[in-house]
C-alpha cells in the first residue's frame, strides 16, 4: 500500500484517519484538504438566495427567525453536491447514511455527554440568571411540543452537521489540529449566524457572545464527534438538545443567557483542550486520579 504523505506538522503519532468504507480513503480526505475554499464559497453561494429572499419579503418562519433560517440545508446541500462530483450516487449515499451512524459509538458511555451537555448548559444559565435575579422568560415545558421541536431541530441540525461533520471538518483536521481546525470551523459557522441575527433584531453585545458561544460550542463538538468514532449521528444528536432545551427554557432568547453560555462554552472548551489534548481532543492525559470518561 502507498501511504499517502503527511501535511506538515503532522507526526506518525498521531492516530490515522479511519480508512472505513463510510469515511472513505485517505486520498479523499486528502484531496478534500486542499480544496476547502471550495467547500465554503460553494456553501456561501447556496446560502445568499436565503439571505436576499429574507431581506426583501422581510419574513419569518416563527417569531425571531428569519426566512435565513432556511438555509440549514446548505452545508448539507454543498457537501452532496462535491461528494457528487468526487464519486457519484456512491459518495452521495455514504453521506446521507452517515445521519444515523450511531453503531460507531463504541463506548456508550458517550451518550451522556452527547444528550446531556447542551441542556445541562442552558439549565446552568437559567439558575445562575434566577440566583442574580436577571430577567427571565416563561419556560415552554409541554412534553408534546418538546418532542415535535427536537424533531424538527434534529432535520435541522443534519442539514448543518452532514456539511460540518460529516464531509469538511476531517480534511480541516487533516491540514491542522483538531482544536485550529474546530475554532476556524466555528467561526465559519458563527459568520453564517450573524446575518440571521441581524435580521432578527439583535443587539451588537448579543451577536459578539452568541458568535463565542458557537465557537467554543463547535470545540465540544468536535471532541464528541473525534471520541465517538467519528459520528455524525452523535454532532447531530448534541446539535438538537441544544437548540430544544435553549427554546424550552428561553422562548425568544436572551442577551444575558448569550454571555453566560458563551463564557461556558468557552471555558468548556479549554477544559476538554487541556484533558485531552489540542492535537486530537481524543487523548486523554489527565492523571489517573482526576478521573476519566
Amino acid at each position: 500500500m502507498v501511504e499517502t504523505p503527511l501535511p506538515p506538522g503532522k507526526s506518525e503519532a498521531q492516530p490515522p484517519f479511519s480508512r472505513s468504507d463510510t469515511d472513505g480513503p485517505s486520498d479523499t480526505i486528502t484531496s478534500r484538504s486542499e480544496s476547502l475554499l471550495t467547500f465554503f464559497l460553494l456553501t456561501v453561494v447556496l446560502y445568499t438566495p436565503f439571505v436576499v429572499i429574507s431581506a426583501v419579503t422581510g419574513g419569518e418562519l416563527y417569531p425571531g427567525i428569519p426566512v435565513t433560517g432556511l438555509a440549514f440545508v446548505c452545508p448539507a446541500t454543498a457537501a452532496a453536491i462535491l461528494a457528487y462530483g468526487e464519486n457519484g450516487t456512491e459518495d452521495v449515499i455514504k453521506l446521507l447514511r452517515r445521519s444515523f451512524d450511531h453503531t460507531r459509538i463504541s463506548t456508550k458511555i458517550w451518550y451522556i455527554p452527547i444528550v446531556c451537555m447542551m441542556p445541562a448548559i442552558m439549565v446552568s444559565a437559567y439558575e445562575l440568571m434566577r440566583v442574580l435575579e436577571l430577567p427571565l422568560p416563561t419556560p415552554q415545558l409541554s412534553v408534546p411540543g418538546a418532542l415535535v421541536l427536537f424533531l424538527a431541530f434534529f432535520i435541522m441540525a443534519l442539514g448543518e452537521e452532514l456539511g460540518w461533520a460529516g464531509y469538511i471538518i476531517d480534511p480541516m483536521q487533516y491540514r491542522w489540529n483538531a482544536l485550529q481546525a474546530s475554532i476556524l470551523l466555528g467561526v465559519v459557522w458563527a459568520v453564517l449566524h450573524i446575518i440571521p441575527m441581524m435580521q432578527a433584531g439583535q443587539s451588537l453585545g448579543y451577536i459578539v457572545w452568541a458568535c463565542l458561544f458557537m465557537v467554543g460550542t463547535r470545540v465540544l463538538w468536535v471532541w464528541l464527534y473525534n471520541n465517538t468514532g467519528k459520528s455524525v449521528f452523535a454532532v447531530a444528536l448534541c446539535h438538537s438538545t441544544t437548540n430544544t432545551s435553549q427554546w424550552i427554557l428561553f422562548p425568544g432568547g436572551s442577551y444575558h443567557l448569550q454571555i453566560i453560555t458563551g463564557l461556558i462554552a468557552a471555558i468548556g472548551a479549554i477544559v476538554v483542550t487541556i484533558a485531552w489534548g489540542p492535537q486530537t481532543l481524543a487523548r486523554y492525559r489527565l492523571p489517573n486520579w482526576v478521573g476519566r470518561t
